[in-house]
């Protein structure tokens, strides 16, 4: 353990030195001192944070994100997400078992504002709470279910996950499911889109106010997701494919259809969706996934995240272990093979920002399941973000919706949707 923590010190030096040696800000530079004071005042929210285990309250060594890291980077809320991983099987034990896991994970989130950090932290299930939580100075926590796939084929436990404080579903993960084909899966479609449950499950969210998810979805469930939601659509967290061609990244036409109908693409902050990796460093990362038993389109995390959310105390254990190994491994990479930075996540912003305009992009991570670049590699850094922005000519109003103001309206407009649904159907 020892040799562990010293490689990964020797490793964090070496790239704190190719961060400075990229320019960062000097004390008294007049653009840090401007968007230092405009990141105090705006709402900065992240739509996607995977959840971890342990005490969010105190700084942890690996993680990208805990209450402390957000106090220090003036990160005022996020969204942590129940994320259980694509099975197999699809039958009655099997969707059981997932439905158990994410409520174990809501459970979780119970403890962490109610019980363990209430004093750091609450849960807010709207954007009203949001408001009213930032106005106290305390972290704010809010969920989404990444991957339908617990849903099953009972489309009470969409409410279930409403009930438990989900505001979002990410329709997919990394393969094909009951509600709908992925865009990682390389296997045959298994729907063509959305099943017709996946409609039901789409038309239930609309109903409830939650928020439909498309990130990870195939384009042709992302089509047919625009087609029938009658509510704006997000996608947590995804990439602008014209900047880099991978399957998880939405194109151009894609770009401006959330945006006609209201929604908000969230840029993400995965290196490998961010700018193609040199064939060196594509290698070191699959060698490292293969030793480390991930298997890309499977249980494993695509993008060089940690293992599947694993269902069991025992297999939690094992995996806080594993992914331990895995993030010194990958730190040891990123120094050999330097990963995308802060420019490359800007430059997707920009180009989001041109296609779908500025009151249809925002920010969500995948800090914790692969999500972290340098010079945005966890949320104490989230300050870094916004002097980007404003030396590449950003206004602070369009800041503040960049970080929390799109996402507070499109929620808005979700919720206007499901009164209106509830009250034709009274």
């Amino acid at each position: 353990m020892l040799k562990l923590i010293t490689g990964l010190s020797v490793v964090t030096v070496c790239l704190a030195a190719v961060v400075g040696a990229q320019g960062g800000a000097a004390p008294n530079d007049a653009v840090r001192l401007k968007s230092d004071a405009i990141h105090a005042k705006v709402l900065t929210l992240d739509t996607h944070v995977d959840m971890r285990n342990g005490d969010y309250g105190v700084l942890t060594p690996g993680q990208k994100v805990d209450l402390v890291k957000m106090q220090q980077g003036g990160m005022k809320g996020v969204f942590l997400a129940v994320f259980v991983g694509q099975r197999q099987a699809f039958d009655a034990a099997a969707y059981k078992a997932a439905f158990d896991s994410a409520m174990r994970q809501f459970d979780s989130l119970d403890t962490l504002t109610q019980k363990a950090r209430p004093e750091m932290c609450a849960f807010a299930v709207s954007p009203a709470e949001v408001e009213r939580v930032a106005k106290t100075g305390k972290r704010i926590i809010m969920t989404g279910v990444e991957n339908g796939y617990p849903v099953g084929e009972d489309l009470a436990n969409v409410k279930a996950f409403y009930d438990r404080g989900a505001r979002y579903i990410s329709l997919t993960h990394s393969g094909h499911n009951q509600i709908g084909d992925s865009s990682s899966d390389r296997n045959p479609p298994r729907s063509g889109g959305l099943s017709a449950f996946g409609r039901q499950v789409v038309a239930e969210m609309n109903r409830l106010g939650m928020m439909v998810d498309v990130s990870h979805s195939a384009p042709t469930t992302f089509w047919d997701v625009v087609k029938i939601s009658k509510a704006p659509i997000i996608a947590s967290h995804s990439g602008c494919k014209a900047v880099n061609d991978v399957d998880r990244n939405l194109d151009d036409d894609q770009l401006r259809a959330v945006a006609k109908g209201g929604g908000v693409v969230q840029i993400v902050a995965l290196g490998s969706y961010l700018k193609a990796d040199s064939p060196e460093r594509a290698e070191a990362v699959r060698k490292l996934r293969e030793e480390i038993g991930m298997q890309p389109g499977g249980r494993g995390r695509m993008g060089g995240g940690p293992p599947a959310q694993p269902q069991t105390p025992e297999q939690q254990a094992e995996a806080q272990t594993r992914r331990a190994a895995y993030m010194a491994r990958m730190q040891e990479i990123d120094a050999r093979f330097p990963p995308a930075t802060l420019k490359d996540f800007a430059d997707h912003l920009d180009h989001a920002v041109k296609v779908a305009g500025v009151d249809h992009v925002g920010i969500g991570t995948d800090f914790d399941g692969g999500g972290g670049i340098l010079g945005f590699n966890d949320a104490s850094e989230a300050p870094n973000v916004t002097e980007e922005l404003v030396r590449r000519g950003y206004s602070e109003q369009d800041i503040a919706k960049i970080w929390g103001g799109n996402l507070l309206r499109v929620w808005r407009g979700v919720e206007k949707v499901a009164a209106r649904e509830q009250k034709t159907a009274r």
